[in-house]
């Protein structure tokens, strides 16, 4: 259940790694900042800017619940335009050292985002968000972002035709052609498996693993994108509620064959972290139960939360 036979990739996006063998390394935790309808905009347009003082808070909060929880951390940085991306980008670099990636919905405001990037000598710790199977001039963005000098990109795999792992399946090998086809190189390549709802984060943990099998690509979701569509669950039992269903389905995805996690607004990283870290300590047992293996990632959860059964484990 928990070793594939091929050889599994491990990418290293600014020093942060993830992928290989489950359990080895923990799962990566990439919520998002900027976004629409995030909080920093409160009482503002997004051109008049945003409250630099609580994005601040935000990002160091997240970055001391990683060292705390052994959880690794990215961070989704969503822009709709290039001159968003260098002003976000700008702010982002000035108080933290994570990793980041570039995200928009259309192609001209990420490519002017990565162009950025390259500029400012960014590219070991930023990843493209995303190559997607729905993108009409698909080969020619590759082509750019390639000569570019973009070293990490995420695809996006999904078959509008077909919403089973064979549809994922499919759209991967779609974009994994098209990036032959213009004959680039990446460092890492990762896929993103595409959540519809929550129930069916599950298609995606199933996707992941015929990929991994087959290709030996690190994978994830975006869970989130279940839990924050589904507004029934905050009206039938408030906040709380909601909030127990989304750290739930994030644990469940970080157990089944989730290398990274899209964990939506960074404001949920005090439920995201912890629930995250119990389900790679979860995971992390199971795997030594099954192999007799422990995680090479020297800060992973199960060493940095639970010290004295992680010795014992290696005792057994």
């Amino acid at each position: 259940m928990f070793r594939f036979q091929n050889r599994q990739q491990v990418c290293d996006v600014g020093g942060v790694r993830f992928g290989g063998q489950p359990g080895q390394y923990p799962t990566v935790v990439v919520p998002s900042i900027f976004q629409k309808g995030d909080r920093l905009f409160e009482g503002r347009k997004r051109k008049e800017g945003f409250d630099e003082k609580r994005a601040e808070d935000l990002i160091k909060t997240t970055e001391r619940l990683s060292w705390e929880t052994g959880v690794p951390c990215m961070a989704d940085i969503v822009a709709n335009t290039g001159e968003e991306f260098k002003r976000y980008i700008d702010f982002w670099v000035s108080v933290t050292d994570m990793p980041f990636c570039i995200d928009a919905w259309t192609m001209k405001p990420k490519l002017e985002g990565a162009r950025y990037c390259a500029d400012k000598g960014l590219l070991d710790r930023v990843f493209y968000n995303s190559l997607t199977v729905w993108e009409a001039e698909l080969e020619r963005e590759v082509r750019e972002i390639s000569e570019i000098g973009v070293k990490h990109v995420l695809l996006v795999a999904f078959d509008q035709e077909d919403p089973m792992p064979s549809g994922r399946v499919k759209g991967t090998r779609k974009l994994l052609d098209a990036i032959e086809g213009a004959r680039a190189r990446f460092e890492s390549i990762f896929v993103d498996t595409s959540v519809m709802n929550g129930p069916a984060t599950a298609i995606c943990s199933l996707s992941n693993r015929i990929i991994k099998e087959k290709w030996g690509l690190p994978c994830g979701s975006a869970p989130s994108n279940g839990s924050y569509m589904w507004k029934a669950a905050k009206d039938r039992w408030g906040f709380k509620g909601w909030a127990g269903a989304d750290a739930a389905l994030e644990g469940l995805a970080a157990f089944m064959y989730h290398d990274i996690i899209f964990s939506g607004p960074m404001a949920g990283s005090r439920r995201v972290f912890p629930a995250v870290a119990m389900a790679d300590a979860f995971l992390a047992t199971a795997v030594f139960a099954e192999t007799g293996e422990l995680p090479l990632a020297e800060d992973h959860p199960l060493y940095r939360l639970f010290p004295e059964f992680s010795e014992d484990l290696k005792n057994v």
